[in-house]
C-alpha cells in the first residue's frame, strides 16, 4: 500500500509539472504574438533593423540578444557582441526608435568600423 501511495504522489507531481510547463509555453507564445503585433504596428523596431545598424558600425559576432522592458514597460534591445580581439561589448538600444542608448565593454574602439 505504501508503494502504491508513493506511485500516486509521483504521478501527481509529474502531472503538476506538465501543467506548469504547458502554461509557460502558452505564456511564451502570447508574449511572442504580442511582440510581433508591436513590430507590425510600428511600436517596436524590428530586430534585423538594429542588427543591420550594428553590422555597419561595428565589427563582431552577436552572442546574445534580449528584449527587456524597463519599469515603465518601455522595450529595449540588449545585444552582446564579441569583437575581433575577443572583447565582449554590450549594446543597448531603445526598441521604440532603434537609437543606441548605451554601450559597455572593453576595447570598444577595436570593434569600430572605419
Amino acid at each position: 500500500m505504501k508503494r502504491f501511495n508513493r506511485c500516486i504522489k509521483a504521478l501527481m507531481l509529474v502531472a503538476v509539472g506538465i501543467m506548469a510547463c504547458q502554461s509557460l509555453v502558452v505564456a511564451d507564445d502570447d508574449e511572442w504574438r504580442s511582440l510581433h503585433r508591436e513590430v507590425e504596428e510600428g511600436r517596436v523596431v524590428a530586430l534585423p533593423t538594429v542588427l543591420d545598424w550594428l553590422e555597419r558600425h561595428y565589427i563582431g559576432q552577436v552572442l546574445e540578444v534580449e528584449l527587456a522592458r524597463d519599469d515603465a514597460d518601455v522595450p529595449r534591445y540588449e545585444i552582446d557582441m564579441i569583437g575581433p580581439q575577443g572583447q565582449v561589448v554590450e549594446f543597448e538600444f531603445d526598441a521604440t526608435n532603434g537609437e543606441m542608448m548605451g554601450i559597455e565593454g572593453v576595447n570598444i574602439e577595436g570593434m569600430t568600423r572605419q
